[in-house]
């Protein structure tokens, strides 16, 4: 079995630490670096119900994308959620490490894994890495469809495709629209806007569309958006990111045992739908 150590490395060699933005708090959060490793569990929050699935699975890391203290803390006592956390991890000899805004932009990332997820052919990123000379890595990828779709039905596509959550997909635009071009964004993609509607696709998908924003980039232009639950526009990296370790591990006879998770940690849990009768839709009186 290999040692904690080998496994950050080569982990850090796929999403290296220095390519996440400045603000991110990346690397390994908890754990011995001599300490051997067999079972990895990835997933995307670094939450108690995380973690004591790892326990349950007898892992020696957990994997996430999501940040456990993104803007510091002063304590990490067991009174507070995520003293909890890392009080579990302790105990159990479990590793946190968290690949984040540099799993984002890394070739391949979270957007390669949200566009494999839909059946989307990548062309390029959205905003590309100036120096990346290749011109792979960046946030965002810019895809095509096969074959073209109407809005509704690509709309409906993604909700199949995407693990489900409450939430579904919210979609702006004519349904009847034929989509040959998508963006996507796994995550918060609202800030992009500017760089979609230069780029000049049918449609954006991403997470957490806010009303003036999402309200300006329709008045703006034909721009069709989808807005899915930020945790489902994620997760398939997880399966993604799991995989190139299960590769790496095959290759250095490692013999890793590498799972990812499954449980929904999205924190919307229910939808009550709009009764919507075309003839009255509006405000009520």
């Amino acid at each position: 079995m290999p040692r904690l150590s080998e496994v950050i490395a080569a982990l850090e060699n796929l999403w290296p630490a220095e390519r996440a933005e400045s603000w991110d708090a990346v690397g390994t959060v908890v754990g011995d670096p001599d300490q051997e490793v067999e079972r990895v569990l990835f997933a995307v929050d670094p939450v108690q119900e995380i973690v004591d699935e790892a326990v349950k699975l007898g892992a020696g890391l957990l994997v996430t994308h999501h940040p456990l203290y993104l803007r510091g803390t002063t304590t990490v006592a067991a009174t507070h959620f995520k003293g909890r956390v890392v009080h579990t991890l302790i105990k159990n000899d479990i590793a946190l490490h968290v690949a984040h805004t540099n799993a984002d932009t890394a070739d391949p990332g979270v957007s390669d894994a949200l566009a494999g997820a839909l059946d989307l052919r990548v062309v390029r990123p959205l905003v590309p890495d100036p120096l990346d000379r290749e011109g792979r890595r960046g946030l965002g990828r810019i895809c095509e469809l096969d074959h073209p779709l109407t809005l509704g039905e690509f709309a409906r596509k993604a909700a199949a495709r995407l693990p489900a959550t409450a939430q579904g997909i919210r979609v702006a635009g004519d349904p009847e629209a034929l989509i040959r071009t998508v963006a996507v964004s796994g995550g918060s993609g609202d800030s992009l806007f500017d760089d979609v509607r230069a780029a000049g696709v049918d449609a954006f998908l991403t997470a957490d569309l806010r009303h003036h924003p999402a309200s300006e980039a329709v008045a703006q232009s034909p721009l069709a958006l989808l807005d899915a639950a930020h945790w489902a526009t994620e997760w398939p990296w997880c399966e993604l990111a799991a995989a190139q370790l299960d590769e790496i591990s095959d290759r250095k006879g490692w013999g890793l045992r590498v799972h990812v998770s499954k449980t929904v940690t999205d924190p919307w849990t229910a939808h009550a739908a709009s009764t919507i009768a075309t003839e009255t839709l509006g405000a009520p009186n």
